[in-house]
């Protein structure tokens, strides 16, 4: 099973578009794909690990979608009495103020509009995270978002995503036709599992970025993570 990846044919999420009930439908679908089927899951695997109480942490989330992530990173240090401050950045402006929206109780959250490969922060992170946004790339500009990554943290990285096969075919297929049935969703959904990597590929993609010391797992529900918990030997 290749993978199949038109630049000319982007998701429906990605695309320039204002405010809508179909986008805050399909951002929220996403929220609840992320809690039921495993991205929460793997983020806090590795932060509960990262993160403890005192620290002092600053966080960059890359292609925050609607800000769960975050938000999800804040309630964990609030509960364990550490601080963080976490950049939220996305290049949808539409999705970017539902983001804001959903994190006004989150003053740790700061919202950037920017794209993942050009934004330049004035200072590196203690911790780099993308979450699911890996396979809206080509192969290339793929292999360019983990040397972001790498470059934008001082000590840990997380890139998770989906993990192309049959299950995570029929899978979303199956959710998408049964349960999360909008429009936006269904197509995007059904895309996403044919522009995903496979856990090889993703290997492959790591290292063409310079990353060596890295760790690589699969998840369930078709998940896959790679990480570097120590930068300067990654």
């Amino acid at each position: 099973m290749k993978r199949r990846f038109d630049p000319a044919q982007p998701e429906l999420m990605d695309r320039p578009q204002p405010i809508s009930s179909e986008l805050e439908r399909d951002l929220q679908n996403l929220r609840h794909l992320n809690h039921y089927f495993g991205s929460h899951a793997v983020v806090l695997r590795f932060i509960r690990r990262w993160i403890r109480r005192g620290n002092h942490l600053r966080i960059v989330d890359l292609a925050t979608g609607s800000g769960d992530i975050p938000r999800l990173i804040v309630d964990l240090a609030r509960k364990i009495g550490a601080k963080v401050q976490i950049d939220a950045l996305d290049q949808q402006a539409a999705t970017l103020e539902i983001a804001a929206k959903l994190s006004v109780n989150y003053p740790e959250i700061s919202c950037i509009e920017a794209n993942i490969l050009e934004w330049r922060p004035a200072e590196p992170y203690e911790i780099a995270l993308c979450s699911l946004a890996l396979h809206h790339f080509s192969n290339e500009d793929a292999v360019r978002v983990l040397r972001r990554c790498r470059e934008l943290s001082r000590k840990f990285v997380l890139v998770s995503d989906l993990r192309r096969g049959l299950f995570a075919s029929i899978g979303i297929y199956l959710l998408t036709t049964l349960i999360f049935r909008e429009p936006m969703t269904r197509y995007d959904g059904r895309l996403s599992a044919a522009r995903a990597f496979s856990f090889t590929e993703m290997a492959e993609l790591a290292r063409e970025a310079g990353w060596k010391t890295f760790g690589h797992r699969k998840f369930r529900f078709a998940r896959q993570a790679i990480w570097l918990e120590d930068v300067t030997s990654g």
